[in-house]
Parts: structure tokens; sequence; C-alpha cells
């Protein structure tokens, strides 16, 4: 097990430092010119110099993604340049490791403004996450138990009509009506955990449940389908034969086989929806990943998408070893070393 998790953490390293050069190489070998966006609009062909030097825009494509790779290992100071720093001690800015770049648009490093946003997408996907998964589970059990019945046919059809509804569809819905129009909800603001646990929980539900609704309706049918196949393997029959219970037949044999293939898509869900949940969170004006991410590309904010490609790029990889480890533990046929 141990040497498993080792080999797999190896090949995530790796992974991310292919990921990182080929971001670099999609964001910054472009015709495109960094040097003149971080400037602003109106400035001299000596300004954007000066700018392009301080930033290190100046050196070549794999100069610069050295020394991206460095400030992850030991942090940066910015502007790179040392004589710029030199000549201008009070705008040093210590970027410390693991440093994701500074964007010059926000003139902050990207390690803070990824910190301001990942609090609000990590929670609003933990939540909905939680709500999707009991949801989804208990839903699909319920159908595949009375298979062919008038609440089956109910599950599966309102599964349907809630995968088809767009996400934003739902969340300007429960927006209007449940928080503004029926007062059941405050209006949605981001409280911090820390703060207040009660308001973080109570301004999440509603974003969550816009979420939690378009998964659950999926992992709803796919449970459902899971456990109805798996019902026919042969040591189901033989626990059912030794006069296993119904309930316990499924909850301890039907279901530990179903959930190998739903672990597999929760944990690269949850990996993407860390990443931004952009319409939710537009919706809800949450500024977490997915909002930073569309105004970061609006205003072409090349540092800033960079360091969120490369984050939840970190996401999947993470949830894809966690996932394999799991197998282990929910299908005693799979062995992982």
């Amino acid at each position: 097990m141990f040497a498993y998790i080792v080999r797999r953490v190896v090949i995530g390293v790796v992974l991310l430092i292919v990921m990182s050069l080929v971001t670099f190489l999609l964001f910054f070998s472009g015709a495109f010119d960094p040097a003149r966006n971080a400037c602003g609009k109106v400035c001299s062909p000596a300004q954007i110099e000066q700018t392009s030097k301080a930033l290190g825009y100046d050196k070549p494509i794999l100069t610069q993604w050295g020394s991206f790779l460095g400030g992850i290992a030991t942090g940066r100071d910015y502007p790179l340049d040392k004589s710029v720093r030199e000549a201008n001690p009070e705008l040093v800015t210590h970027c410390a490791a693991p440093c994701l770049g500074y964007s010059m648009v926000n003139t902050d490093t990207v390690n803070h403004l990824l910190k301001s946003a990942i609090p609000i997408s990590f929670s609003i996907a933990l939540v909905a996450f939680v709500f999707w998964i009991i949801g989804g589970l208990l839903f699909g059990i319920i159908a595949a138990m009375t298979k062919g019945s008038f609440l089956d046919r109910g599950i599966v059809g309102f599964s349907l009509i809630f995968y088809a509804f767009p996400t934003f569809v739902i969340g300007l819905l429960l927006l209007r009506f449940v928080a503004i129009r029926w007062g059941i909800f405050q209006l949605p603001v981001y409280v911090p955990l820390t703060q207040n646990p009660s308001l973080w929980f109570t301004n999440l539900v509603l974003p969550s449940i816009t979420l939690a609704l378009f998964y659950m309706a999926g992992y709803a049918r796919m449970s459902r389908t899971f456990i109805i196949e798996s019902s026919g393997e042969d040591y189901v029959r033989t626990a059912k034969a030794k006069g296993v219970k119904r309930v316990p037949l499924i909850l301890k044999h039907t279901l530990r086989a179903a959930l190998t293939p739903l672990v597999t898509m929760a944990g690269l869900d949850l990996a993407i929806l860390l990443g931004g949940a952009i319409i939710t969170e537009d919706v809800f004006s949450f500024h977490g990943l997915g909002l930073l991410a569309v105004t970061s590309n609006s205003r072409q904010d090349l540092p800033t998408l960079v360091g969120i490609v490369l984050l939840l790029s970190t996401f999947v990889i993470v949830a894809n070893i966690i996932v394999d480890i799991l197998y282990a533990f929910i299908d005693p046929r799979v062995r992982l070393d």
C-alpha cells in the first residue's frame, strides 16, 4: 500500500510539472503581450519594456517556466529584476512558497488572490457534495428496492427533469422565490466558517442545493442502475439464499459493490467543483475561484489564470490518488499492491 501511494504521488508531481509547462506554453507563447496588458491601457514603449523586465517577460519561455518552478519551491520577490527592486525597495513584494506568480492587473500575488477565493469555492463544493451524495444514494436505493413501481418511475422522472435543467435556472428560481419572495432563507452572503459556523452553513444552503440537484439527479440514476446490476451477482444470490434480509443485503453486499464506480465519479466531480462552480458563484455573487477565473480571463490576467489551472490540476490529481486508495477499502476484490 505504501509503495503504491509513493508511486502515485511521484507520478502526480510529474504530471503537475508537465501541466505547468503546457500551461505556460499556451498562455505565454501566443501573440498576446502580457507586459502591455500588465502595464495598462496607456503606456509608452519604455514603460512596457520596464514592466516586461520587472516581471521577467523579456526572458525566453523556458527560462520563465524554470523561474516559476523555482518560485513554487522557494518563493520569489517581485519585481523579478534585481536592479528594479534596488531602485524601488518600497515596491518589493515577497511571494512565499509555493509562489504561483504575481498579478500586475490586481497588483497582488496570485497566492493572495487564491487564498481569498479558495475557502468560498471549497465551502460550496463540500456542502453540495454532502447533499448530492446522501440524496443520490438514498433515492437510488429507494428506486432500486421498488424497481418498476410508481415510486421508482417518479424518482427516475424527477431525476431526468433536474438533470436537464440548467444550473443557473435552478439558482435563479431558488434565489427569487426561496430567498426573496418567501423569505425562507436570507440572501446568501458568504460568512467564514471560523467567524460563525451557523451562518456559514445557512448561507451556503441555496448555492449548494443549486449544484447538488444536478449531481444528485445523475447519482440517483447511476446508483439505481449499479445496485440493480449488482443484485444479479452470484454472491448476492448466495447471501439471499442464506436468508439475509433485504435491507442488510442491499446495504452490506449490493451497495458496497455499486459504490466502486460511484466513488470514482464523486472524487473527480468534487475536484472539479473545488476549482470553482462558475455559474453558481456568478448567480449568488460568491467571489470564489470560478468567478475569479471569469474576471481574470476578461481582464487577460495570465498569471492568475495559470495559478487557477495548476490549482485545479492539483485537485484532480489528488482526488484520483484518494479514489484509488479508497477502492481497496470499499471493494475487497481490489488489491493495490
